[in-house]
Parts: structure tokens; C-alpha cells; sequence
């Protein structure tokens, strides 16, 4: 394990759920004085450079967690040898970067983010996806906040490890 330990979050265009997630697992890593670097990206090139999703920033100021600073970009098979933990937000993704890795210890580094939230850790991929907000409303914002939020404990303890 590297110090800081560094996660990417993973989504598909990186402008709404793996961004989110970025924030609110680097904000739950800091109140809890860890020494973890997060950032994100999409398995796609679709919103290169564009900001955080306008209803994904807002969810999360609503729960006190600025997004600032936010350019999409896709993800690059070189980030496996520079990270500890890749998290897929949905089973497009975690299969995306399956299907990328170089290797089997790269792979091993992929996991589904609900992997760490107990309701759902032993249902299988399949059962841990997060929708894609960017369909819906503030409502759906809300559920992703809702998701990816009961994973970060176990994200947390995972890191610690």
C-alpha cells in the first residue's frame, strides 16, 4: 500500500456519479484525518473537459461538500500502476476496466463501489450498480448520494487496511 493511498472513481462521461463520489469519499477521508488522494474519470471521452453535472454539484452542496475544480476526462490504463483502489460506479464500467487492465494485479485493483456497502457487498456485481442520474432529476442526484454514501465506511475501512 502506497501513502496516501489513492483512489479514481470511475462513471461513464465523469460528470455526475464518479465526480460525486470523488468529493464524497476524499471529504469522509479528511473529516476522518486520512491520508487518501481521490479523483475520477469516465470510460469514455463523450464530456472530455466539461464540469461537474450542474445537478450532481448541487446535491452535493446540499450536504455541505463543494465541487470545485472538475474537468472530465477519460480514464487511461496507465492509472492502474498509480492507484491502490479503482471503483466502478456501474457494471458497464467494471467491466470496461476489466477488459483494460494489463494484468491480473491491475484487475485485482478494480472493484464495484457498493462492494463496500454492506447491504449489497455480497450480491454481486450485477446488484451493485448505481443508475446513471444524468437521466433523471434532483430525486435520482439524490439516490446516487444516497448509494454511493452507504459504501463510503467500507471504503474508508478498505484503505485503512
Amino acid at each position: 500500500m502506497s501513502n496516501p493511498y489513492r483512489i479514481m472513481t470511475v462513471c461513464t462521461g465523469n460528470i455526475c456519479r464518479s465526480p460525486m463520489a470523488e468529493f464524497m469519499v476524499a471529504s469522509a477521508a479528511a473529516e476522518s484525518g486520512m491520508a487518501v488522494e481521490v479523483d475520477s474519470s469516465g470510460t469514455t471521452a463523450w464530456e472530455l473537459g466539461n464540469p461537474i453535472d450542474p445537478r450532481a454539484a448541487a446535491t452535493l452542496a446540499r450536504h455541505g461538500i463543494p465541487a470545485t475544480d472538475h474537468a472530465a476526462r477519460e480514464f487511461q490504463p496507465a492509472w492502474f500502476a498509480e492507484r491502490d483502489l479503482i471503483l466502478a460506479l456501474d457494471t458497464d464500467h467494471y467491466d470496461a476496466l476489466l477488459a483494460l487492465a494489463p494484468d491480473a494485479e491491475s484487475a485485482a485493483k478494480v472493484r464495484m463501489l457498493r462492494s463496500f456497502d454492506p447491504a449489497v457487498a455480497n450480491a454481486g456485481t450485477a446488484r451493485q450498480g448505481i443508475y446513471d442520474p444524468w437521466y433523471g432529476n434532483a430525486k435520482d442526484f439524490e439516490v446516487s448520494w444516497d448509494l454511493i454514501s452507504a459504501a463510503i465506511p467500507g471504503i474508508l475501512a478498505h484503505a485503512r487496511g
